[in-house]
């Protein structure tokens, strides 16, 4: 039986640039292509003699297309772009882990300010990047406070301060917080950085020398001697830079593919010099060939930016193919300049191209290597639990400070190691703080109580903890509501709390087992249960970060940050506003007798 009825579809299919959207029986979307005429394209998926076994499983599970018109094939790749993101089809080559590249952001502050930033780009600012790793970025905002006396702090430490901190006596900030710079002079420094950060050092330089001899002139030694450092600082930086290459700006794409698997290594090269480096590993379709993938990667991780901060100049490939101009022309009309895609054989852009193919290939052996060592370690657990297989393990862990903020964590670990895509944190309410048996429940009753996908329930769950909270796991699974049942295992620590000492606990403790500390199944148990451990505590930092940088002024409304500073100030801090009473609140500039009452009733109501 034909599970589309493709002629009577083709029939009335447009013949203009367009993206279509291939849906299976429940009507989700597998593949999404976009096609110069649609009709054209679209119709050879339906011929009889189809030789590749990808396409020819794709039309099987074809029961409907959706087609969105467009003006012109640019605009069809960049919404094909849009849509694979948004639908992650299983039929399309896909790019892992997009979402998460560093920046440096230049806030729009009075006083701006230089940060790290990942994420949505939802802050008012200036984004520069991204950069192929957070320790590029970190190398870069250190260097720039030894250059750039821009401030780093975060706003709520900036707020708060009434005198000068550390980095301004080490002459790594200026201290626009208490005044120690004018505006005018701070902004100054501000645009070298965004010069600095487009790469026009030599134009830093020589603005530097000018203001430097201006000062001199004034008899203004002080300030000369300070742009004098700046310019010795980066004169030294440009001789260290001219001797790693001529090229300013390019990316290097190195490409392998060995044993099933395929590494993609881009190197950065910003400034002259190599800024860094990073590998992927996207997820391919049984039976892709190279240059679908390489066409799949270059669109989802070049156009993924829609202000084109990504996009070089240059882009140096393993191999050339058939849309590379196609991509050069969105990429362009995407940067609003002049993005050039090219293959060299020799020079100096050819080295930069063998040692990125030899980066890919290391890593695919690194690869390869890693999923060895898993497999083993898999295989040598399941024989130790007595089991069938394992394809999905859970672990649970609770972390607190007093019982106050806490959380509680679950990590997932599959054939291939962590997926830290499932990973989940539970905020932990309504419980006695301090109980973690309470919490271990709570969190259980979260992650399972509503589950209904039985390909989703864990083979085996592990409680990093003793008897009390492994028989919290025990009394949850008494009532399962599905057939598939986990095998619940506590991770009790040694006596040291040394690794290597654990002690596995199962059926509610009675019965214990102890791997060997040099045992590969007992090492992926660690693995696992310290995920779970950093990744509660890193959840649990975060809500107390979030609750101390709020103030609890900001929750009586009424109270804006002109009022809240005014109070801070008059009675000393938090803790002053708290010891007062109301006629002290009221003593305050700007605050109301009705003001002063409604704030002190919020603060000893709590």
């Amino acid at each position: 039986m034909q599970s589309f009825d493709q002629k009577t579809f083709l029939k009335s299919l447009s013949e203009e640039p367009g993206v279509y959207r291939m849906l299976d029986k429940e009507q989700q979307v597998i593949y999404v292509g976009k096609a110069k005429n649609l009709n054209k394209r679209v119709s050879s998926y339906f011929r009889e003699n189809i030789p590749e076994s990808k396409t020819r499983a794709l039309v099987k599970n074809i029961y409907g297309i959706e087609v969105t018109l467009t003006n012109t094939e640019t605009e069809a790749l960049l919404l094909e772009n849009n849509f694979i993101k948004q639908y992650q089809p299983r039929y399309n080559i896909l790019l892992r882990d997009d979402k998460s590249y560093p920046y440096i952001l230049l806030t729009d502050h009075t006083h701006p300010r230089l940060t790290f930033h990942r994420g949505a780009q939802k802050i008012k600012g200036e984004y520069f990047g991204p950069y192929p790793s957070s320790g590029a970025v970190s190398q870069s905002l250190r260097l720039m406070q030894k250059i750039f006396p821009v401030r780093q702090c975060e706003d709520a430490y900036y707020r708060a301060r009434s005198r000068p901190c550390l980095q301004y006596q080490l002459k790594r900030c200026s201290a626009p917080c208490v005044n120690e710079i004018n505006e005018s002079d701070y902004m100054e420094q501000v645009a070298f950085v965004r010069l600095f950060l487009s790469g026009k050092s030599s134009q830093i330089i020589s603005e530097l020398v000018k203001k430097m001899e201006a000062a001199s002139t004034e008899l203004n030694f002080e300030k000369a001697a300070t742009f004098r450092d700046q310019i010795l600082v980066l004169s030294k930086m440009q001789e260290q830079q001219s001797v790693s290459g001529t090229h300013a700006e390019l990316d290097v794409i190195g490409f392998e593919s060995k044993n099933g698997l395929t590494a993609i290594h881009i190197l950065v090269i910003r400034d002259h010099k190599i800024l860094g480096s990073k590998t992927f590993y996207p997820k391919i379709p049984k039976d892709s060939t190279d240059t679908e993938v390489l066409s799949s990667f270059l669109s989802q991780y070049y156009l993924s930016v829609t202000n084109g901060s990504r996009v070089p100049k240059e882009v140096i490939l393993p191999f050339t193919y058939a849309e590379q101009e196609e991509l050069e022309i969105a990429l362009s009309q995407v940067s609003e300049r002049k993005i050039k895609l090219q293959t060299v054989s020799r020079g100096e852009k050819y080295q930069y191209l063998q040692l990125a193919n030899k980066n890919a290939l290391n890593n695919i052996v690194i690869k390869q290597s890693e999923k060895d060592s898993i497999t083993k370690r898999y295989d040598l657990l399941t024989e130790t639990l007595q089991l069938d297989n394992i394809n999905r393990m859970e672990c649970f862990d609770i972390s607190h400070t007093m019982g106050e903020n806490t959380v509680a964590s679950c990590v997932v670990f599959d054939a291939n190691g962590p997926n830290k895509k499932e990973y989940r944190r539970f905020n932990v309410t309504g419980i006695t703080g301090g109980d973690d048996y309470a919490a271990m429940a709570f969190a259980l009753n979260k992650r399972y109580s509503k589950m209904i996908d039985e390909s989703k329930v864990p083979d085996v769950i592990f409680i990093d903890g003793g008897k009390g909270q492994l028989s919290q796991a025990e009394t949850f699974f008494q009532n399962w509501h599905l057939e598939k049942l986990p095998l619940l295992i506590g991770v009790a620590k040694g006596t040291s709390r040394k690794p290597g000492l654990e002690t596995l606990l199962m059926d509610g403790g009675r019965k214990t087992i102890n791997l060997d500390s040099h045992s590969p199944a007992l090492h992926l148990i660690q693995h696992i249960r310290d995920e779970s451990h950093r990744f509660a505590i890193a959840g649990h930092r975060n809500k107390r970060q979030k609750q101390r940088n709020q103030s609890i002024l900001e929750e009586i409304s009424g109270v804006g940050q002109k009022r809240r500073q005014a109070v801070l100030k008059y009675l000393g801090g938090i803790q002053g506003v708290i010891a007062a009473n109301i006629e002290q609140l009221r003593k305050v500039p700007g605050i109301s007798p009705e003001l002063a009452e409604k704030i002190y009733n919020h603060l000893h109501d709590k």
